[in-house]
């Protein structure tokens, strides 16, 4: 499956929490490399795949894409024109994905983005608080834990610098192969308890509504659909 993940036949017998590969992104410290993305089926309609990055891919801002930016400097703003959304759908969404691959990623029309937030219209896009609730009840609550990939916790020019537990708690570890990670923070899209903050999943795996959107340490685990018919 992994080596021909861009045929729609070979995922229709994806199960749930199954690991896929498609696209690609850095995930080396320096960012030289085109690593495949493995990604966790959270659903299988049999005509759709619904799937989440199953690393953190990378640490970007809520809104905000200056160095300059402090975590003060939050300003209110919906999921729909903020400056994450954007490079989702953009600059990730091209980076990741070749035209072939392209071709396969459903628009998805995406609620739950916050009071009064309007709908959006995504390729690529965070979860929400009520998607990762239900999928939780899926999965198991070890799927809001995550860890970085090299790649995202690497400095970037506009200081981003993904945040690593590194503390006595053992809730706040995966062990990958033997090895212990310490989790980080990941950012949902729905609006937080402020116009001027977002949701996001702690490293314990809980769900926090006061994360000022303008925070530099958070991470990004993109999800999206993939066509199957």
């Amino acid at each position: 499956m992994e080596n021909d993940h861009l045929a729609p036949t070979l995922h229709r017998s994806a199960m749930l929490g199954e690991i896929i590969t498609f696209g690609t992104y850095p995930q080396t410290a320096d960012g030289s490399d085109r690593t495949p993305i493995k990604w966790r089926v959270l659903q299988n309609s049999g005509s759709e795949l619904f799937i989440l990055s199953e690393y953190i891919l990378d640490c970007r801002r809520y809104h905000g894409e200056s160095a300059d930016i402090k975590w003060r400097d939050c300003v209110d703003i919906t999921w729909r024109d903020c400056d994450l959304r954007k490079w989702l759908n953009n600059e990730f969404y091209h980076t990741a994905f070749d035209a072939a691959e392209q071709e396969l990623i459903k628009t998805t029309h995406c609620t739950d983005n916050g009071e009064g937030c309007p709908d959006t219209e995504d390729k690529v896009f965070l979860l929400s608080v009520t998607e990762i609730k239900d999928l939780s009840d899926l999965h198991g609550k070890d799927l809001r834990r995550a860890v970085g990939t090299d790649f995202a916790k690497t400095k970037k020019p506009d200081g981003c610098h993904l945040y690593v537990y590194d503390k006595t708690n053992k809730d706040n570890y995966i062990i990958i192969n033997g090895e212990e990670f310490g989790c980080s923070w990941w950012w949902l899209r729905t609006q937080g308890n402020k116009p001027s903050r977002a949701f996001f999943i702690g490293t314990s795996g809980s769900i926090r509504s006061y994360a000022n959107n303008s925070i530099s340490r958070y991470g990004v685990r993109p999800a999206l659909k993939i066509n199957l018919q």
